[in-house]
């Protein structure tokens, strides 16, 4: 592997119960390189990662770092040796501040005799490293009352804050929007001109080729072989991914639109004011704005989640009262909510996959009251073949499972409930290519069944590829909207709107000129 190998890695194999994760898996990481590693979800990107980074011990194989034998026993011992990983399920400790999750275990200290935390110097380490990554937090903050994002780029803050042979970034992007990516994409060049080797996990296909120097692939657990960015084409890397062609990646089915089933009118509340939109049956509404922007919290207020201190909120014509609006009520008026956070707010991680899917609709799969085993199982079973969950059964705890089949996991649960309207908070966040196409084709059958969705996404491509509509969020309000047939939905455009300020937003049109511009172009 020559004299430039920064990491050898040499038929590295990791077996769990029941499942080989890992299986004699080859390739290495050179110095100054952006290493992609790709895969389906549950292919073994992130188990092999975890073992270079010392959170899982070693099966089979051995590794060479710098020409020495490696084989870490923890995280601290692979941080020893210069590596370091940035997670895609986030491990931030919501109380402490940012600073303090950044230098933990390390934090400055000052005294001779008496030694205790140098809070002065930490804070200003760290609101110097947060700067530097252009991240606009203060560093005084407590790490619970930032978003995902946000949360997300702590994280790598944290991680490039010592000194680094390797740095391991799985799913760095997943909850980032434009503007945030490319400011981590700058950090990451920076860090290529340092020599540092960098492995990089993603399911985007559009950053492999931005940032990307080679690229290797894994299926079920398995070297498949690697490539330079430079020498290979998207339809060579979904083949080699998943075995097959991938014909179409947004297959929409372009509905006329029905009624208005979910409305705000100057819908106001915390981090967000006066927000108006519209969903109306069998159509796709794509949110889409920076970090900070509002989008979630507008949707956890129509969810019931969090208040509503202004406005009105209209589910099928009939006016939602803020008070006494909670999530049980929004369920029992026909509202699901799938939330970007599916580790702390979308799943129950100890239970079964079963116990999960079945978990809101237990009211409508049990009327008696009493549990029926039988059908829960049959129940599971169907979702989990709906949804193509790998797992061995539906008996698996779901912390067991890749992020991406936990987020397949939290779908079918939603869709069980047959509601009316369908919250998608970053739907697609941690899943791979041929998983995104089957949740498209997903979303595309509830709307041409009388559906409405409202989708959040930081994914340009993937608002601009699938919405019927696009709102553009930008400090709070509604900054304009976009409807496909009356407007172009290019990633360019849509930035155009997120970055104009509330007062600047386009006007709703009258529902029959709506109703007009959807049966014209693009359908």
């Amino acid at each position: 592997m020559g004299q430039q190998t920064l990491l050898e890695i040499r038929n590295l194999t990791k077996v769990f119960p029941g499942v080989t994760a890992v299986d004699h898996v080859s390739f290495d990481i050179r110095p100054g390189e952006v290493h992609v590693l790709m895969g389906e979800n549950g292919a073994g990107k992130s188990t092999l990662v975890k073992m270079i980074a010392g959170i899982h011990g070693i099966d089979d194989g051995d590794m060479v770092l710098s020409g020495e034998v490696y084989r870490p026993q923890s995280v601290l011992d692979a941080q020893r040796h210069g590596i370091n990983m940035v997670h895609q399920e986030l491990s931030m400790m919501p109380n402490r501040t940012v600073a303090q999750n950044i230098f933990v275990g390390r934090e400055p200290v000052k005294g001779k005799l008496l030694k205790q935390v140098d809070l002065r110097k930490m804070n200003e380490d760290s609101q110097a490293l947060l700067d530097r990554l252009g991240v606009k937090v203060n560093a005084q903050t407590r790490t619970k009352d930032l978003s995902i994002a946000l949360q997300q780029m702590v994280e790598v803050a944290k991680a490039i804050s010592t000194d680094n042979k390797i740095l391991i970034l799985d799913e760095p992007t997943s909850s980032l929007t434009t503007p945030e990516i490319k400011a981590l994409f700058e950090i990451v060049r920076r860090l290529k001109e340092d020599g540092l080797g960098i492995v990089y996990i993603s399911h985007r296909m559009n950053e492999i080729f931005e940032i990307g120097d080679r690229i290797t692939i894994m299926r079920d657990g398995k070297y498949v072989g690697t490539r330079r960015v430079k020498e290979t084409s998207i339809d060579e890397i979904i083949n080699m991914m998943i075995g097959r062609k991938l014909v179409q990646l947004f297959d929409r089915t372009w509905n006329k639109p029905g009624e208005i089933l979910l409305e705000t009118k100057e819908l106001t509340g915390l981090r967000f004011r006066n927000v108006n939109i519209r969903v109306h049956a069998g159509e796709i509404a794509g949110v889409a704005g920076l970090v900070g922007a509002g989008r979630t919290e507008v949707a956890k207020a129509v969810f019931g989640v969090e208040p509503i201190e202004g406005g009105q909120l209209f589910f099928a014509g009939k006016e939602i009262l803020a008070k006494g609006h909670s999530p049980q009520k929004a369920i029992a008026d026909g509202i699901s909510y799938l939330s970007e956070d599916r580790k702390q707010e979308g799943l129950f991680l100890e239970f079964s996959i079963s116990d999960n899917i079945v978990s809101v609709a237990l009211k409508d799969l049990f009327k008696n009251g009493l549990l029926n085993p039988a059908k829960q199982k049959k129940t599971a079973d169907e979702y989990m073949q709906k949804l193509s969950v790998a797992a061995a059964d539906a008996e698996r705890t779901v912390d067991t499972l890749s992020g991406g089949n936990q987020q397949k996991v939290s779908l079918a649960k939603w869709l069980l409930t047959r509601s009316r309207v369908f919250i998608f908070d970053e739907p697609t966040r941690g899943i791979d290519i041929g998983a995104k196409a089957e949740i498209y084709a997903l979303m595309d059958e509830l709307v041409r069944n009388g559906a409405g969705i409202l989708m959040i996404s930081s994914e340009m491509t993937e608002v601009c590829g699938i919405s019927d509509r696009i709102y553009a969020m930008h400090d709070g309000e509604i900054s304009g909207e976009l409807i496909r047939g009356r407007d172009t939905f290019t990633e360019d455009n849509v930035l155009a709107i997120m970055l104009r300020s509330g007062g600047e937003r386009h006007e709703l049109l009258p529902d029959k000129e709506e109703e007009a511009l959807h049966d014209k172009g693009g359908r």
